[in-house]
């Protein structure tokens, strides 16, 4: 088992990733810290993993909320059926809410952890690669908006986070493929050794050799914990985590949640991101070719959708978080294991590049 920390003082917290920890009740146990427990799954990972995870939750008093699968469900219905259940349920201050499946339900059961009567305590157990290297780390949850994607939120950590490679058995290659834009997008942002570790090894990766996806989950979540450890709520240098969040996030809310998964949109995200970087100066052309190549070798996209021109993208950027004063902010790489944020991008230099 590989054991990292997030550092946060008071709040830190511990990660533990390994093959087959939902057989193992006492990395979970020993997080709760009384008997009432709720799950929030979906009708995904339930059905295939439910049953390991009630196993090990023997000694507490458990309820579940299975909710639909999908981007589309993270919205204030859900969050309101899971205010329900947990009132229905007879839930105090002293639960805890565990989030089992991928990065919706970490989101959404992370925001109503934060919610619920003041704030009750929460454990993420994340099943799908992006989860995994991504959302489950770091406190970020919330839900979408129809105006915007995860526009209402909370900065909530977690208990502990138990990462088990072994739900990735049953991952659909799609959602596999989201996964690994996060994971590349950890190297285009501040680690170029990884980013080369990556080319020379992915065909085990895609493979999905174990010892090889246990290191790329190890990898990314240390590399998020000590950004987060740094800048818990992206007053600076987390704001890098969000390489190709601006564009993707408005090809998700354009295209409608779900129709492009959100790794296949930050994919595409990172490619305008870097284009831009290579017109401006920033960035080599032999690094974009590089990036676009690694990004396609996963089977993600690595142009945006044929139908979004500069308006559909910009009233959607407009609402974007990192936004200041109304001024327009982008990640941009400056190199490969290097990005900085800028705010001097003009209208016209975006609609050159998107139109």
């Amino acid at each position: 088992m590989a054991t990292l920390r997030v550092e946060l003082g008071e709040r830190s917290y511990p990660i533990y990733i390994a093959p087959r920890l939902l057989e193992q009740s006492s990395p979970l146990a020993q997080h709760i810290k009384s008997k009432r427990v709720c799950v929030i799954s979906n009708d995904i990972v339930f059905p295939l993993y439910g049953e390991k995870l009630l196993a090990a939750l023997t000694d507490f008093q458990v309820d579940y909320l299975v909710l639909p699968d999908g981007e589309q469900e993270k919205s204030l219905a859900n969050f309101d059926r899971i205010m329900s259940h947990m009132l229905e349920h007879g839930h105090g201050r002293d639960s805890t809410l565990i989030a089992f499946g991928g990065g919706v339900i970490g989101d959404i059961t992370g925001f109503a952890a934060a919610c619920y009567q003041r704030g009750v305590e929460f454990i993420q157990i994340p099943t799908t690669l992006l989860s995994q290297v991504d959302s489950s780390v770091g406190g970020k949850t919330a839900i979408n908006h129809p105006l915007g994607k995860n526009m209402v939120g909370a900065f909530y950590q977690p208990n502990a986070v138990l990462i088990d490679i072994t739900s990735l058995n049953t991952l659909p290659a799609r959602e596999f493929a989201a996964g690994m834009a996060e994971v590349i997008k950890y190297g285009i942002l501040g680690d170029a050794e990884f980013f080369t570790w990556l080319e020379e090894h992915k065909a085990g990766i895609k493979a999905q050799e174990p010892e090889l996806l246990q290191q790329v989950i190890a990898r990314c979540c240390q590399c998020k914990a000590d950004i987060v450890a740094e800048d818990e709520k992206e007053a600076g240098k987390r704001a890098l985590l969000n390489l190709g969040h601006t564009f993707g996030h408005a090809i998700e809310a354009e295209q409608g949640y779900g129709v492009w998964l959100h790794g296949e949109a930050v994919a595409a995200g990172m490619v305008i991101a870097s284009t831009l970087s290579v017109e401006r100066g920033l960035l080599l052309a032999p690094e974009l070719r590089r990036i676009e190549q690694l990004i396609a070798y996963f089977d993600l996209p690595t142009t945006s959708p044929s139908d979004m021109g500069l308006d559909a993208y910009l009233k959607h950027m407009k609402r974007d978080k990192k936004n200041v004063a109304g001024q327009l902010r982008f990640v941009l790489p400056t190199g490969i294991g290097s990005s900085e944020v800028v705010g001097d991008v003009t209208i016209e230099e975006l609609k050159q590049l998107l139109d």
